[in-house]
């Protein structure tokens, strides 16, 4: 692994876009990219979250605490799509499909609340909202596989991913385990960001302190992060892939998130 980006206290939903790497700092309110050619940060009002490029090239955002998904103006994030009469608790990641449709976690509870399962959003491309899918165990990562036709769920406290059959009109069906990475990676494992390529799906298991590469509930190669806590993970469409990783001193995690002492880089690591 080799530094990449440095700044963050928390970076999530890394992503690549016409040669240049964005995300978000949901910790430090701040999207960061180096698209304009230093890697540099945008101060937000709010935090953003998950981030999705739509067909047309525009950057949107899961606005983590306002129940709305933005778009990039390249200075705010103006509204998409206002969630307000179907989101319940913050919002997480987002991904999109090739028509434009978004999908984004509704986690259904904040840290110190009494845990309550989440739920997946659908957000059509006329900015309607619908639940997709309920009942996940703090839903985290999103990604397509099977040509748009299988969404993948990382489960953060279930320590797994989740699969449904995308239908023709969006709709989600078909439950079912594609990946158990607790008895794949061991106990500690709990995936966050996840990242789709040809052989399989790249899984930031952040306490499992690895970034695995699984397919069908098989591991097909597994990076090790040492000390630090792999948060999330994207690659540029060819062998490499950037990982943000959580260093947090030593201290346990949440203990570490709860003193905010915490501090994010983003690492490159060349893949086959």
């Amino acid at each position: 692994m080799k530094p990449y980006g440095t700044g963050m206290i928390w970076g999530e939903g890394p992503r690549w876009h016409q040669g240049a790497l964005w995300l978000s700092d949901t910790q430090g309110s701040q999207l960061w990219t180096d698209h304009g050619g230093s890697w540099s940060a945008t101060k937000l009002d709010s935090p953003a979250n998950g981030l999705w490029f739509l067909p047309d090239g525009r950057l949107t955002a899961a606005m983590m605490h306002e129940k709305r998904i933005g778009v990039w103006t390249g200075g705010h994030f103006d509204t998409y799509a206002d969630l307000s009469a179907v989101a319940t608790g913050p919002l997480g990641d987002l991904v999109g499909d090739e028509q434009g449709n978004l999908y984004v976690d509704d986690v259904g509870f904040i840290p110190g609340e009494p845990p309550r399962p989440g739920r997946l959003l659908r957000v059509g491309v006329d900015g309607s909202a619908a639940v997709a899918a309920e009942n996940l165990d703090f839903p985290n990562g999103l990604a397509f596989i099977d040509d748009g036709r299988t969404l993948l769920v990382a489960e953060t406290a279930a320590q797994r991913l989740t699969a449904f059959t995308v239908g023709a009109d969006g709709t989600l069906a078909d439950r079912r385990l594609y990946a158990d990475l607790a008895d794949l990676e061991g106990p500690e494992a709990r995936p966050d960001g996840i990242w789709p390529v040809s052989e399989g799906i790249w899984v930031a298991t952040t306490s499992g302190h690895t970034v695995v590469l699984v397919r069908d509930n098989t591991v097909r190669a597994t990076i090790s992060t040492g000390a630090e806590f792999p948060i999330a993970c994207c690659s540029d469409g060819g062998n490499r892939l950037f990982v943000t990783l959580a260093d947090t001193g030593g201290r346990p995690l949440l203990e570490a998130l709860a003193a905010k002492a915490v501090r994010t880089t983003v690492a490159e690591v060349e893949v086959e």
